[in-house]
């Protein structure tokens, strides 16, 4: 799919013999199953609500059905922004619809115009004057635009974390990278006023318990706890590792902590849609990440804290 990709938008020759023969092995084998398994007359998809990561989106190109990513809001009476067919790019939320305007501000957010573009809200005129700056509706959602048009959601403006240091961060692209390990069931990054940015995580309890039972350890119960819940941090770090290939040094992800129980709707801590409430979350698990941060914190002297959060890549200490 990626292959293909780089074809359509004229960035590669496609995919060679090779990997035309290995795609067509598992069409036979693997392919035509998941597709069964999905109705067996899908040919084409569309996803909205929150972006579609490049590699989902590649792995449903991949198997047959390619997923086309859009982008709208209620104030814009729908579609802002769609793959165009036969140049979608995976990752991206394609280009702006005919007659609209997207454009990205220098703090990152995106703002739209045109004729779909509501008027305000009513009765609440502060609200209104918020979100529309001369003719321009400021979505509170952050991206850019590419050098063909294409536009890439990277978080929400209000979730943006800074740090003590005085980085920002957009948390989306870590957690959503988190979550694409097949362990890790939720993730909320924290950091706020923080040295270094980290994260809370909790478990898939159906993977988790078939990990665990491709172990195999050995040896008497004590030990064998102890090695299990090391490789299982071990595990964890690998998770983390990759979310933070894809972002800079000073956004990675430094500590981390896995709680016991999944975040669900009934404790506040998801919304109805299952969005995290972030403010309820960083409340609930005040002591969890004080001591998170108190386990990492450095013991040299204050001058030099900020060097040390800076230095050091354990993430596990």
């Amino acid at each position: 799919a990626a292959a293909l990709e780089r074809r359509r938008t004229g960035r590669g020759a496609g995919p060679g013999v090779d990997l035309r023969l290995q795609h067509a092995l598992y069409e036979r084998t693997v392919y035509r199953g998941l597709r069964a398994a999905l109705g067996g007359r899908v040919v084409r998809a569309s996803s909205g609500g929150s972006p579609l990561s490049r590699e989902l989106a590649l792995f449903y190109e991949g198997i047959g059905i390619p997923v086309h990513d859009g982008y709208g809001l209620t104030e814009t009476a729908g579609g802002i922004t769609m793959q165009p067919l036969g140049r979608e790019k995976a990752g991206t939320v394609g280009k702006a619809l005919p007659g609209t305007a997207v454009e990205v501000a220098d703090d990152g957010e995106i703002l739209v115009s045109g004729p779909s573009v509501f008027q305000g809200y009513v009765g609440d005129e502060v609200a209104t004057r918020a979100v529309l700056r001369g003719g321009r509706l400021a979505t509170g959602d952050l991206g850019h635009l590419d050098a063909e048009g294409y536009l890439t959601i990277t978080g929400r403006k209000k979730d943006v974390i800074l740090t003590s240091g005085g980085k920002s961060v957009a948390p989306a692209l870590l957690e959503q990278r988190l979550r694409a390990h097949p362990l890790v069931h939720q993730a909320v990054v924290v950091g706020d006023d923080r040295p270094c940015v980290g994260a809370l995580i909790t478990l898939d309890p159906q993977f988790l318990a078939h990990w665990r039972a491709g172990l195999a350890l050995h040896g008497d119960a004590p030990g064998q706890k102890a090695r299990e819940e090391n490789a299982l941090r071990e595990e964890v770090g690998r998770a983390v590792a990759a979310a933070n290939s894809a972002v800079s040094r000073a956004e990675s992800i430094r500590v981390f902590r896995v709680l016991p129980e999944p975040f669900d709707v009934a404790g506040g801590l998801l919304t109805p849609s299952l969005k995290p409430r972030r403010s309820a979350i960083v409340e609930r698990y005040a002591f969890e990440i004080d001591a998170m941060y108190q386990a990492r914190s450095p013991r040299r002297a204050a001058a030099d804290a900020m060097a040390r959060w800076e230095e050091s890549d354990d993430v596990f200490r």
